[in-house]
């Protein structure tokens, strides 16, 4: 029997799963979701499945395995619990909200339902990421490193912060998570941000620049440096750093530097693959345990890029991060 799934949204990421599980042996995608017309039309030519504008319809209509959610994070607005509800499996692409409480919600019901959900931090399945963790155990870490140094995306809301959250929520949060599930989770944080240099783009209200400093809870210490103001980007990274010893995380490669020798290791499977993979074998099992990025640990992940994008707004004030919470230190 086929696993049924239906996809709320079809934008550039959806896109990237649908490409996937089109692939996969004994997956039907069943059922589309759009606002947008022409896109929900591109999407149903190419990889088939029943259209709908509203996901509602859509849960009532179509008996669904499991169901992406891949919306802008404004566009969160009840979509999971939704899903939930119809005992479909649930993904949810990062970041999962902006409104913690929202989110806490979900959380909530994924744990009262144990129901398989999953969140889309695939750097997590990278195998240099499980070489890291071999090469550099967390305990080992002293210093984080991560650069996020690009342009400013192609989606029309991705410039607008007011709908994006901004750069560290929706774009650097990849760093962010992937240095908590390296290191351990951050306790503070502290940021600061510019702007005022870009001047061709209408209705961009981001920072250009901003960088947040931060503490883990096994006492390291972490810089996060970000710029979307690049028409030629430099790339992302993330560098780990221990005694004697240092991890350069791309999504590349892992370069990892002793005192005697630089090795390198170049990445094998696409990380989302991996990541669809193991989605669709917990939906099929009804088994969790694979799944590297959970709604509830995602949701610690937006906590902290929502407690640094609070600090800089208040010019750098202390945030303390909590379990789902933060707020500013006295």
């Amino acid at each position: 029997m086929s696993t049924r799934v239906g996809f709320i949204g079809v934008g550039l990421i959806a896109t990237s799963h649908l490409e996937n599980l089109a692939a996969m042996e004994g997956v039907e995608i069943a059922a589309l979701c759009d606002l947008s017309e022409p896109a929900l039309e591109r999407a149903q030519q190419r990889f088939g499945g029943a259209a709908y504008r509203e996901h509602r319809q859509m849960l009532d209509a179509e008996k669904l395995d499991a169901v992406y959610v891949c919306i802008p994070p404004f566009a969160h607005a009840g979509q999971e619990l939704d899903v939930l509800a119809s005992g479909a499996a649930l993904f949810v692409e990062k970041p999962v909200t902006l409104d913690l409480a929202r989110g806490r919600e979900v959380a909530r019901e994924i744990e009262r339902r144990g129901a398989v959900a999953c969140c889309g931090y695939h750097w997590r399945y990278a195998d240099t990421t499980r070489r890291v963790k071999e090469l550099l155990p967390a305990e080992s870490i002293a210093q984080v490193l991560g650069r996020w140094l690009g342009g400013i995306w192609m989606a029309p809301w991705w410039k607008v912060k007011e709908l994006s959250g901004g750069q560290m929520v929706e774009q650097v949060t990849h760093l962010f998570d992937l240095s908590r599930y390296l290191v351990g989770d951050i306790t503070e944080v502290t940021a600061f941000a510019t702007g005022g240099n870009v001047h061709d783009v209408e209705g961009y209200t981001l920072d250009d620049a901003s960088v947040a400093n931060v503490r883990y809870a096994t006492g390291a210490v972490g810089n996060f440096s970000q710029t979307c103001i690049l028409e030629r980007g430099l790339g992302s990274d993330l560098t780990l750093i221990g005694r004697n010893r240092a991890a350069l995380f791309s999504t590349s490669a892992l370069r990892v530097t002793d005192t005697d020798r630089t090795t390198e290791y170049p990445a094998r499977d696409p990380a989302l693959k991996l990541e669809d993979d193991a989605f669709i074998h917990a939906v099929r099992e009804r088994d969790s345990s694979g799944l590297l990025s959970t709604y509830a640990d995602a949701l610690q992940t937006v906590t902290t890029t929502l407690a640094a994008e609070a600090s800089l707004q208040q010019g750098g004030r202390l945030q303390k991060v909590g379990r789902w919470s933060f707020e500013a230190a006295l």
